[in-house]
């Protein structure tokens, strides 16, 4: 059975979907509805694991939380799980490029792949792909938009680096 909750946040409203045990989706607020795959699901505004995953969305908004702490649950193709669990890897306020991704999982001729796997990740943000970047330090496809990419790198590069200001567009 899957629970949903939706929140406001400075990107839009989010959807957050999850099990009785794991975290299964963040869909953004005009998410393409064939990019990810779920059963119907049950709002649930009290649901123990989305109201935790709620706070801790906020706290990292407010610029509070540079990690999460959440039970997650990945579905999607082998080759797309090892996608979204190197992106978990990647640490607050940096990025990787699609073949820095495509190298660490082993495959580095997956590059257009990787792409393909991150723009399918279910649980945006959390499984940080807005932090995967072009091999130009371009931004480069995201399900949320370019605009909601640069705003999260942002967030994050100012929160890192106070004192410097990146500008991603």
């Amino acid at each position: 059975m899957y629970y949903h909750k939706k929140i406001n946040s400075p990107v839009g409203e989010l959807t957050l979907v999850a099990t009785d045990k794991s975290l299964m989706a963040v869909l953004w607020e005009n998410d393409d509805p064939t990019r990810i795959q779920l059963e119907e699901s049950i709002e649930q505004e009290d649901h123990v694991l989305l109201v935790e995953a709620g706070n801790q969305l906020a706290e990292y908004f407010g610029r509070k939380r540079t990690g999460f702490e959440l039970p997650l649950e990945f579905t999607g193709t082998e080759f797309q799980k090892k996608v979204w669990q190197a992106l978990l890897t990647i640490p607050f306020g940096e990025t990787r490029t699609y073949g820095q991704i495509a190298q660490q999982i082993g495959d580095p001729n997956a590059v257009r792949a990787v792409g393909g796997a991150a723009n399918k990740n279910p649980i945006s943000i959390i499984a940080p792909c807005h932090r995967v970047i072009g091999a130009s330090g371009k931004l480069t496809g995201f399900a949320g938009g370019l605009k909601t990419k640069s705003y999260l790198l942002q967030l994050e590069y100012t929160k890192r680096n106070p004192t410097l200001w990146q500008s991603w567009e």
